[in-house]
């Protein structure tokens, strides 16, 4: 089975209709839906009990995009195709405890089963996958994401050798999100306190003279609302979730061939509760992991960008376009963060020309199947 067939659509037979499965969300007690790649259907019923249930840890709030439309119908679709022998119990906005740059070893640890978490949080953990944080890196999320998953496929085995990888994805580019200051030029940086999303565009964002703070994206409400920050870099995806929108005013979008920047992301499995599952059940975690996973995430990345500026368009705030001359000033200014990237990674030059060339091979299959 393909990893976006439902049941029906490959023909399975009915399953006994008086039986209801339930997702057990600690903050949602609710029968929920099916729904994926755009598509929403009842969750189908099952005969089985659960020979194996399986904790799936997360950052965002169960409001979010990545949990409705990603990780919950993910989970949903594993029940489904396993008959209920698969159990998945989803625990969003860091429930099970830690920090969000822990997830990543509650995976490995078994802390949680699987944990889907920012790379950029830990900085240094994945030197490789980094090439994907550099400025004007990322093409679409789509686009982006399926070259990472290539490129993790490739290159990324020893980094990520004490868990099973389901996929990695990027979001789609970010944008600038001020309280008080429009922001037209790098100059209006100048001493600005700003959200730096991961350490390579905290380097860039300081070639602009701003003043970067890392901090997941779960603490920015709480830092715009205090002053701690004086502008956000995040994708618009992840505004209305945060209510970002209703802490700022303006917004400053980068456009062109390339975004400003991505992050790139972990969804990950314990490599022991993985191996704990019979070959045909390890086939239904398989058949929903990797690249189609990859570019399906990157696809809703995509998606609701448009959600997002619609929320702070409904706010009354403030939108500009970088100019084509000051993006191209950024981007000069940006450069020695990537020549020092790849004169400090081992084998930089080969890794920086792979995810290059990946981007530019995902986003001509992109354009071409849109």
């Amino acid at each position: 089975m393909c990893v976006f067939c439902t049941p029906s659509e490959c023909n399975r037979e009915p399953q006994n209709n008086n039986k209801v499965l339930i997702m057990r969300i600690k903050t949602l007690a609710a029968a929920v839906t099916l729904s994926v790649a755009g598509l929403t259907l009842a969750s189908p019923s099952f005969s089985a009990e659960a020979e194996y249930t399986f904790k799936l840890h997360h950052f965002l709030p169960p409001m979010s995009m990545a949990h409705s439309k990603f990780l919950q119908p993910w989970a949903e679709k594993i029940e489904a195709e396993s008959d209920g022998r698969i159990d998945i119990e989803l625990f969003p906005a860091m429930q099970l405890g830690g920090k969000p740059p822990q997830l990543f070893d509650q995976a490995r640890k078994g802390i949680a089963d699987i944990t889907w978490t920012v790379g950029g949080y830990t900085p240094g953990r994945f030197p490789s996958a980094s090439v994907f944080e550099l400025p004007f890196m990322p093409s679409s999320a789509e686009a982006t994401s399926m070259a990472i998953q290539e490129y993790a496929e490739k290159e990324m085995a020893d980094e990520l050798s004490d868990v099973h990888l389901l996929a990695m994805h990027t979001h789609a580019p970010g944008s600038l999100h001020a309280r008080e200051t429009e922001i037209k030029t790098g100059a209006d940086l100048d001493g600005m306190k700003l959200r730096a999303p991961n350490k390579v565009m905290a380097e860039a964002f300081s070639t602009l003279d701003a003043s970067p703070v890392f901090m997941p994206v779960p603490q920015m409400p709480s830092a715009l609302s205090k002053g701690v920050l004086d502008v956000a870099v995040l994708p618009f995806e992840v505004v209305a979730p945060l209510k970002i929108h209703e802490l700022v005013k303006h917004h400053t979008e980068i456009q062109g061939e390339r975004g400003l920047y991505a992050q790139f992301f972990l969804f990950t499995m314990n490599k022991d509760a993985y191996e704990s599952l019979p070959p045909d059940l390890q086939k239904v975690i398989d058949d929903n992991s990797g690249l189609e996973l990859a570019g399906h995430i990157g696809s809703l990345f995509d998606e609701y960008e448009a959600v997002g500026r619609e929320a702070a368009v409904n706010q009354g705030n403030s939108f500009y376009t970088l100019s084509e001359e000051e993006t191209a000033n950024w981007k000069q200014a940006m450069q020695p963060v990537t020549d020092e990237w790849i004169e400090d990674t081992e084998d930089g030059q080969r890794l920086y020309d792979e995810a290059v060339e990946l981007i530019k091979k995902y986003e001509a299959q992109v354009s071409k199947e849109s």
